[in-house]
């Protein structure tokens, strides 16, 4: 690699990586001299990026933090990959409340950046995604964090949770992880007062109080927790799965439907399948009516059959 401009910005862009380099790594990566190595090093030193170097055995070179932000340096996979990523947080595909504003800020400044060939790239795989749009209530991001941070700390934490019925409880559990499952995100903690394992929506938690109190080790139920959550939630042979198409678009029919699990498939702008798995046709009649919506039975024949008895004992009480 003769250029020394092109040279450097390689170098920078494996040393960002994190990785500790040893010296004839790095010269076999760039094709270059163990002396021109070396200068390359001190320019970036004198450009304000603190570059670590260790000699003899076990010697590396490490790019280390350092109190100055210099320019970072991407390669064109690692710049699509980006931009794609921040365009599916855009479109709502985070989970979190208002981090489609701050992703649409993100792209734009990289966008505005970058050379024309990889603005093609960017620009031409954004025009063939479509990552939707998010459908349920956002988690705020400051609930987001907070639990990750107790969670990364291994701290016993107490919160308010908001059930399916709509009463708020304080809980004081040891949190372990954050899931992202079906568009929402899940706090898998070991509840205390229960003393078993149990998932907790994000958009129903407030009120985070994060405590000194260490959690007790335990063994996770499952290496795959979103794999676990999902057949939890459709667990047990008395439950039904009920399809029903709303005349709303998905939006709307979401807002709805904050106490009722369940997945949502926007089909078009006035249009949005809902499908649940239920213990009662009685109780999901109740919340389907309780949205206000019009809505059409897609199945099974048993809930069908079910909405047009109850429609007709309603009907029979209304007219006297």
């Amino acid at each position: 690699m003769a250029d020394t401009s092109q040279r450097m910005l390689r170098l920078l862009s494996l040393l960002q990586n994190g990785r500790a380099w040893s010296g004839s790594d790095l010269t076999a990566a760039l094709g270059t001299s163990p002396r021109s190595l070396r200068r390359d090093v001190d320019r970036l030193r004198a450009l304000g990026y603190p570059v670590e170097s260790l000699r003899g055995p076990g010697g590396h070179y490490r790019m280390v933090a350092g109190n100055a932000v210099p320019p970072l340096m991407f390669e064109d996979d690692e710049v699509v990959t980006v931009a794609l990523g921040l365009r599916m947080v855009a479109g709502g595909l985070s989970g979190v409340l208002g981090a489609e504003e701050g992703a649409e800020r993100a792209l734009g400044k990289i966008e505005r950046v970058l050379p024309p060939r990889l603005a093609r790239r960017t620009v031409t795989l954004a025009a063939a995604v479509d990552p939707g749009r998010r459908v349920w209530p956002g988690t705020p991001v400051g609930v987001l964090t907070g639990l990750g941070e107790a969670v990364a700390a291994g701290h016993r934490i107490r919160m308010t949770h908001r059930g399916r019925d709509g009463r708020e409880l304080r809980r004081e559990v040891d949190p372990y992880r954050l899931v992202l499952l079906r568009g929402r995100w899940y706090l898998f903690a070991w509840d205390r007062d229960r003393e078993d394992w149990r998932s907790f929506r994000l958009d129903r938690i407030t009120g985070v109080t994060p405590t000194r109190a260490v959690v007790d080790p335990r063994e996770l139920p499952a290496e795959d927790l979103a794999a676990y959550l999902e057949e939890g939630f459709g667990a047990g042979p008395e439950r039904h799965t009920v399809t029903v198409v709303f005349h709303a678009d998905a939006a709307r029919v979401a807002a709805c439907l904050t106490r009722v699990d369940g997945s949502l498939e926007a089909l078009g702008p006035d249009r949005s399948r809902y499908t649940a798995r239920v213990d009662s046709y009685a109780w999901i009649s109740l919340v389907l009516a309780m949205t206000g919506l019009e809505f059409a039975v897609e199945g099974p024949e048993g809930f069908r059959a079910h909405a047009a008895e109850l429609s007709g004992r309603l009907g029979r009480a209304a007219a006297g």
